[in-house]
């Protein structure tokens, strides 16, 4: 079912809601058969337009910040898991309303707010973040996982055990990570911290479970996960971020401009890769674009430039069958998991509006961006 782009703006992110329930289709068969809880993860995929999609299929969700927990509480309907390396004492009280779990990121944090979390009204789970000092992660700015990382305790922090009212441990190593590489994570956390597994209820192994991904191993993702959770009777927990809206929509954008120096050309686009892309210049990772190449001797090639006056804002040489032609819209897939969470209004470039086509094949758009956006955001 080919989306029809010319019912949409430009730019514009573009979800895909038949291509959205088959994630979440094989990530509630995954729950179902190992005998586990995945929720959704803010971090990666906020759009709450699309969650009374997601709840047909997952019960839960992770927030890190109290307009996280906020939004989970409001729009999925449910008490948030919630996680942050610091929480603050002018929040504590509203975040504690919007929570069923907390997590510590370390035992300082905890015992400054145990106090606070008798006062709730309902019972918050607590746990504590571990470090287990194990990720293939590769890129240093998505690995948690180091010696000296700020996220989460090491191993040496628990010889004497776990405070009294810690009810679950929670560690969080991978990125876009496939089973056999949680399987050597859990490895590593039963190693470090065994001693611990029988004095909790739950394990929250976090996020970074590409289950998703075309060639990800799920039926060897459910053997260790329920094996897992029978051999240390313990209530086991997934957050995953990229998997849920992986491969479900792109970023719809126009040509602009064509400017060519010292043999270079350089198609502008109408959106931004530091404003509307920041990952692809962070990560770095290179958008696949539809009917697009890497550069191709005797092709047209063109950078692509951001519309922002940065002078980084560009990616490097594609390849296109045909001259590209002001006007052109080009497709930049796969730009729904985290690239829209992290955007940003720098130098007040005109924002992506955020669409969805419909499983019955409507053009329906949330949101169009304006200047009060813009405007308050500053002061």
């Amino acid at each position: 079912m080919a989306v029809d782009y010319t019912r949409f703006p430009s730019p514009c992110y573009i979800l895909e809601e038949e291509k959205l329930r088959n994630n979440l289709r094989l990530i509630r068969h995954v729950q179902d058969e190992a005998g586990v809880e995945i929720i959704l993860a803010f971090k990666a995929f906020s759009m709450w337009k699309a969650f009374p999609i997601v709840r047909e299929y997952l019960g839960g969700a992770t927030g890190s910040s109290l307009h996280e927990a906020r939004l989970c509480y409001e729009e999925m309907n449910t008490r948030a898991h919630v996680y942050s390396p610091v929480y603050f004492p002018e929040e504590f009280t509203e975040l504690m309303g919007y929570a069923s779990h907390m997590t510590f990121n370390s035992l300082g944090q905890y015992e400054r707010f145990k106090p606070e979390l008798s006062k709730a009204g309902h019972h918050i789970s607590a746990g504590i973040r571990v470090n287990p000092e194990y990720s293939d992660v590769q890129t240093d700015l998505y690995n948690p996982a180091s010696p000296h990382s700020r996220l989460g305790m090491t191993e040496e922090h628990f010889k004497d055990g776990l405070p009294e009212g810690i009810e679950g441990l929670h560690f969080h190593t991978l990125c876009e990570s496939d089973s056999y590489a949680l399987e050597q994570v859990l490895i590593q956390l039963e190693k470090r911290f065994g001693h611990l597994l029988p004095h909790v209820k739950w394990v929250n192994i976090g996020g970074g479970h590409l289950m998703t991904r075309k060639g990800y191993d799920t039926e060897h993702l459910i053997r260790i996960l329920k094996s897992f959770r029978e051999k240390h009777d313990v209530h086991v927990i997934l957050e995953p971020g990229s998997a849920i809206a992986w491969q479900t929509g792109c970023l719809l954008t126009t040509v602009q401009d064509i400017v060519e120096n010292h043999d270079v050309k350089t198609a502008i686009l109408d959106v931004s890769f530091t404003a509307h892309m920041p990952d692809t210049l962070e990560m770095p990772y290179r958008p696949t674009i539809t009917g697009a190449s890497d550069p191709q001797m005797g092709k047209p090639t063109y950078r692509l430039g951001g519309t922002s006056c940065l002078a980084g804002d560009f990616h490097s040489e594609y390849s296109f069958d045909h001259p590209l032609q002001v006007g052109e819209q080009l497709i930049l897939e796969d730009m729904i998991h985290y690239t829209m969470v992290k955007t940003t209004t720098f130098n007040g470039v005109r924002h992506p509006s955020i669409g969805m086509w419909s499983a019955d094949r409507q053009a329906i758009i949330f949101k169009r961006f304006t200047y009060e956006d813009f405007k308050n955001r500053l002061s």
